[in-house]
């Protein structure tokens, strides 16, 4: 799949209607998004399931301040609408793949569990 921009209109039905999302905040000027980009670009052909969006920050800057972007690029990955990851820098596509096999991997009865737990505490 290749990847598709996001902005703020898109964001929540992407998230809502996918199983597996990975959001990649970029921005134009930015050195290291450049060299991340055709990685990314490389992965995401590679897993027909999973939505691999863009968010460039520059363009939407309320969204990014919304997910407090602070340092790019950061990726952000959701699974059944729960965001399971967040790291800034970029990522060699052997990491990238294996955080994407990690995420496939994960009991999401027991993230539901946790989060809820987190949130009673809160």
């Amino acid at each position: 799949m290749a990847t598709v921009d996001l902005i703020q209109d898109t964001l929540q039905s992407t998230i809502a209607d996918n199983g597996i999302v990975i959001i990649d905040f970029w921005a134009p000027w930015c050195g290291p998004c450049k060299s991340f980009a055709p990685i990314y670009d490389t992965v995401s052909e590679k897993h027909d399931d999973v939505v691999f969006a863009k968010v460039n920050t520059e363009d939407e800057q309320e969204l990014a301040a919304s997910f407090q972007i602070r340092s790019i690029p950061t990726l952000m990955i959701f699974r059944d609408q729960i965001a399971i990851f967040s790291q800034a820098g970029m990522l060699p596509e052997s990491a990238l793949e294996e955080v994407i096999a990690k995420t496939r991997e994960l009991d999401m009865d027991q993230v539901r569990k946790e989060v809820e737990e987190q949130q009673a505490k809160a």
